[in-house]
């Protein structure tokens, strides 16, 4: 359904996009898991045909966006990071405006506008202005919007960013929801749960580079010294984490939060705990705290980067 091919992005001399590549299967809902800065709303922008590319290509359906613009925009429902929803106006008559934007006609516009309110759950707002609303609330008409036109694919950018709980999981559920019924789902996000919660498979993105590709399994499976212990310690001391390198069972080494947290690949946690705490004592350092923390999608990126997601 989506084909992106060594796409690369420059803002004058700066390249923020280098040389992506990843492909979308016609009903899967994938993701693109990175941190903030790392490519994926200029990659988004780029699918939409937003922003121009300076190299490569992308394919929706089979139409290049380069050369077929206004049918690959047919085909996709955009929800922006950014609210894209006119304050004053209801949420009723919001719905209609993008429904006309996309062509349909103002009876077919208002039958979807009654359908789309019962799918993000605001019927009962209809008439309401968007100010009035909370931010969850304005999410769920934003993702609305992207479904006026019945889209093939639908393109979240972030869409929970700022919101409580309750509008959170609501958003997650209908895009689950979505999904089940066919539709094709490409959801950009820097949390891990999110994407792990929606996505079959998934592409790790940082500085513009596509990392790793594959389903949950897959990407853990890469793992070399699967088990991170997080060690918080007094003051950094370097001949400790020289020796603590020399650890047999000790992969990799980050150092975080001014260099007083330890976080240590290791390949067996229960050798690991007692022989961390004892090189620690001897190198007179104090340890405030130690925790397991078992492989996942987080410890996967760390290892890559070197940075949490959330950095």
């Amino acid at each position: 359904m989506l084909e992106v091919s060594k796409v690369r992005k420059s803002f004058g001399k700066t390249e923020v996009v280098k040389g992506v590549t990843f492909s979308v299967e016609r009903g899967e809902a994938f993701g693109l898991l990175g941190p903030n800065g790392a490519g994926k709303s200029t990659t988004i922008s780029m699918i939409c045909g937003l922003l121009p590319f300076n190299e490569g290509d992308i394919t929706v359906d089979g139409y290049s966006v380069k050369n077929n613009p206004m049918e690959i925009k047919k085909r996709i429902g955009v929800v922006p990071q950014d609210i894209a929803l006119y304050p004053t106006m209801s949420a009723m008559d919001n719905l209609l405006f993008w429904g006309k934007m996309y062509g349909l006609s103002r009876k077919n516009a208002l039958n979807r506008a009654y359908e789309v309110l019962d799918i993000v759950g605001l019927r009962d707002r209809a008439k309401d202005k968007i100010e009035t609303f909370s931010g969850g609330m304005k999410r769920r008409i934003n993702i609305g919007a992207a479904l006026m036109h019945r889209p093939q694919i639908l393109i979240m950018d972030e869409p929970t960013v700022g919101i409580d709980p309750q509008s959170r999981n609501h958003i997650l559920e209908t895009v689950k929801q979505l999904n089940k019924e066919g539709m094709t789902i490409i959801y950009t996000s820097h949390y891990m749960e999110e994407v792990e919660f929606l996505c079959e498979r998934i592409g790790i993105i940082d500085h513009g580079e596509v990392i790793a590709v594959g389903t949950k399994e897959d990407l853990i499976n890469r793992l070399s010294g699967g088990t991170v212990i997080k060690m918080e310690i007094g003051h950094y001391n370097k001949s400790l984490v020289e020796e603590l390198n020399t650890l047999p069972f000790v992969e990799k080494i980050v150092t975080k939060d001014d260099e007083r947290e330890l976080e240590i690949f290791v390949n067996s946690s229960h050798q690991a705990l007692g022989e961390l705490v004892s090189t620690a004592v001897k190198n007179n350092v104090e340890v405030s705290t130690i925790q397991v923390q078992e492989p996942n999608l987080e410890t996967l990126f760390l290892q890559l980067t070197g940075r949490s997601l959330r950095d």
